[in-house]
């Protein structure tokens, strides 16, 4: 069961924020939920679906989401894994044309202070 930081978090489409993904765990409480606080300086609140070209420019651009680190008990990502990214992460991809879907339910209000909504649902997850 998540354990939920925020009670009151919502969404970018104003509802309640819903869990990303429990398996692999996520989010910068690794709660399971994209919610974030004052201490999230990489602002992890956009729930999206890892894909492979992804997976690729996460890496090139220095964050290597894909390789096993077992010392922070992280699997690595595979293409299909929902992933709490951090919304300047996902933006940069956006404008090189990399951008995972997001999964709006869960990616939290606060990455519109990043990218604008109409953006985020032409990126949505179906």
């Amino acid at each position: 069961m998540t354990i939920r930081y925020d009670k009151e978090a919502r969404n970018v489409l104003g509802g309640e924020l819903k869990p990303c993904s429990e398996d692999p765990v996520t989010g910068f409480f690794r709660n399971g939920c994209c919610e974030t606080h004052a201490e999230d300086v990489g602002m992890h609140t956009v729930c999206a679906v890892m894909t492979a070209e992804f997976l690729a420019f996460s890496r090139s651009v220095g964050n290597d989401l894909s390789t096993p680190n077992p010392l922070y008990g992280f699997a690595g990502l595979r293409p299909g894994d929902r992933w709490c990214l951090c919304a300047p992460r996902w933006k940069e991809a956006l404008d090189a044309g990399m951008a995972p879907q997001v999964v709006l339910e869960a990616t939290h209000e606060e990455t519109l202070a990043i990218v604008p909504l109409g953006v985020l649902k032409d990126h949505a997850a179906a």
